[in-house]
């Protein structure tokens, strides 16, 4: 029915190997907790890389791409970046996607991200849905205590689309499909939902919080700084005080409903 698609950067890309397969563990327990048992989970990875072990559930694609020489912020102009960023998560995402033809829904998940254990439960009783966006999801400080609302959180995460796999119109073969559909529908989240509406296949807002975007780790490719930082002790933050004690209000403790929904693991005695 759902099957979640995680692509991982080639093992030359990552600035600290262990700390990424620390991560997608992480991520993997979470898409694992899914309430329903109507999914699966492929993880896209180059061959030869070293990969945690894995849940039930899982599968592994390899494949052979090669590092992305544009990977890091501050090696080009920044569109650049993007641009090759967005080739090289594509490919990957497209060579999962070919893996899994017979899927209803796709949903993409950057390998350090957490979703909500009922995205599969929701898309099981929604079988004719075009999909639905995450607008609504929460900002975690990696190893915090704290959870942020974030109300517009498909403008912020790539994990934040839950698709009907004919949509994408996806070829027959990796070679079939050109670079630009490639980037433009696998390698970025940020006009799909708008492409899809103007085809008349628009998707509709998941009606609950669906993902946690992690940040401020050391392997993060968008470097996004932290949550208290950002949202609370910068500048601009102090010049919003309403935005601010908004934030406030939707300060979250990372207790045993969150560590259930979104991090896979049991309760605290």
């Amino acid at each position: 029915m759902l099957t979640f698609i995680i692509p991982v950067r080639h093992q030359d890309n990552a600035r600290d190997w262990s700390l990424l397969k620390a991560n997608l563990a992480q991520t993997a327990a979470s898409i694992a907790s899914q309430v329903h048992p109507g999914w699966r989970a492929l993880v896209v990875a180059n061959e030869g890389a070293d990969l945690p072990a894995l849940p039930v559930g899982f599968d592994v694609v390899r494949v052979t791409f090669p590092p992305n020489n544009l990977h890091e912020m501050g090696e080009a102009d920044l569109e650049a970046v993007y641009d090759a960023f967005r080739a090289d998560k594509g490919r990957r995402v497209l060579a999962g996607m070919l893996a899994a033809r017979d899927s209803r829904f796709f949903m993409i998940v950057d390998d350090d991200d957490f979703v909500s254990a009922r995205i599969a439960g929701h898309a099981a009783e929604n079988p004719d849905a075009n999909g639905w966006t995450v607008e609504r999801g929460y900002i975690w400080d990696d190893g915090g205590r704290l959870l942020l609302g974030y109300d517009e959180f498909n403008h912020l995460c790539g994990t934040s689309l839950i698709v009907r796999a004919d949509l994408y119109g996806l070829p027959e073969r990796f070679e079939d499909a050109s670079l630009d559909w490639i980037k433009t529908m696998l390698g970025s989240h940020v006009r799909i939902a708008d492409i899809l509406a103007e085809r008349g296949t628009p998707l509709n807002p998941l009606p609950f919080r669906g993902a946690v975007y992690r940040v401020a780790h050391g392997g993060s490719h968008s470097k996004a700084p932290s949550l208290v930082k950002k949202y609370f002790l910068s500048r601009e933050a102090m010049r919003r005080p309403r935005r601010l004690l908004s934030h406030l209000a939707r300060l979250r403790l990372v207790d045993d409903g969150a560590r259930r929904e979104f991090f896979g693991m049991p309760a605290r005695n």
